[in-house]
């Protein structure tokens, strides 16, 4: 069952589409990112989601309720994590989300929530003395005090580091476990492959792929590429023939396209042996999720530019 619906969403400003007549689905306990380039129409669509920006035209429902008439009754269902947020800095942890969750008539509990988004040891420190990744964690309690069916959350990991960002995958997998259904926005390729059930990634207002991150672009169908290191000048020459075009030189590196990666393995793994020789920095690898990306989002005109 969709918990989030939109078809033939359009916005408009004066002559200027933002937003071209997109459609899609998301479905209830499901992960689901939009991606795209800044000013594709993604955080217009967000927002529009949301209830906090009137459509053009289209029809949208999210929980079987349209965003612009829900009032209360819609908000009381989602929860939003801006891209940045607007804390008082006075406030401890534990204080800003009893605030919060006062506006709410069945919130999470206040303990249950510094919990879950890993702020326990710091609920009674001030907001101003919190680090970028911590006040980060406190936005996304703060979309999850009113313990909503629907979370959208913009950049959620920006500003934090390695360690963190991990933790946050975490806990918005764990989000998924719990029913909620997520709609996220973000600029990192591994943390939309590592959370995301689907993606669509927008260009100039329009929807140009959807499908799951392992699919996108059609990568999983794509070639893989068998690296190693050359030993000497003239050696490609005389690797042996098999499922593979001319190599190619990639700096002290040959690179070996193939559609069987398995029997292309096999016969240079044996070639290699046979030989007493190794085959040094060997990799196997198809098109990133990042390679995708940028190639759905590439502007027509660059199209075999650098």
């Amino acid at each position: 069952m969709s918990a989030i619906s939109v078809h033939g969403l359009r916005k408009q400003y004066g002559s200027v589409r933002a937003v071209d007549g997109i459609d899609f689905t998301v479905d209830e306990g499901e992960i689901f990112a939009l991606l795209g380039p800044n000013g594709a129409g993604k955080t217009t669509t967000v927002e529009i989601l949301e209830g906090h920006r009137a459509r053009t035209s289209g029809e949208i429902q999210v929980l079987g309720l349209d965003p612009e008439r829900g009032g209360r009754r819609y908000r009381e269902r989602i929860g939003i994590m801006p891209q940045e947020g607007g804390l008082d800095a006075d406030l401890t942890v534990a204080e800003t989300l009893r605030v919060y969750a006062g506006l709410y008539r069945k919130p999470r509990p206040v303990d249950e929530t510094v919990e879950l988004v890993g702020l326990a040891e710091h609920s009674r420190r001030r907001v101003q003395t919190l680090s970028g990744g911590l006040r980060r964690r406190l936005d996304l309690g703060l979309a999850l005090i009113g313990d909503p069916d629907v979370i959208f959350l913009d950049e959620p990991t920006t500003g934090f580091d390695p360690t963190a960002r991990r933790a946050a995958w975490d806990m918005v997998g764990g989000l998924r476990d719990l029913g909620k259904t997520v709609l996220l926005t973000s600029h990192y390729m591994d943390e939309v492959e590592h959370l995301a059930d689907r993606i669509a990634v927008m260009r100039d207002g329009s929807i140009v792929a959807e499908s799951t991150p392992r699919s996108l672009g059609g990568r999983n169908a794509a070639q893989a590429v068998v690296s190693f290191r050359c030993r000497y000048p003239g050696w490609d020459a005389e690797l042996p023939p098999g499922p593979w075009g001319p190599p190619e030189r990639e700096g002290e590196l040959l690179l070996i396209r193939t559609d069987d990666p398995t029997r292309a393995l096999s016969i240079l793994a044996g070639w290699a042996v046979d030989r007493g020789e190794e085959l040094a920095e060997l990799t196997v690898t198809r098109p990133s999720l990042e390679d995708a990306y940028l190639q759905l989002t590439r502007l027509p005109d660059s199209a075999g530019t650098s």
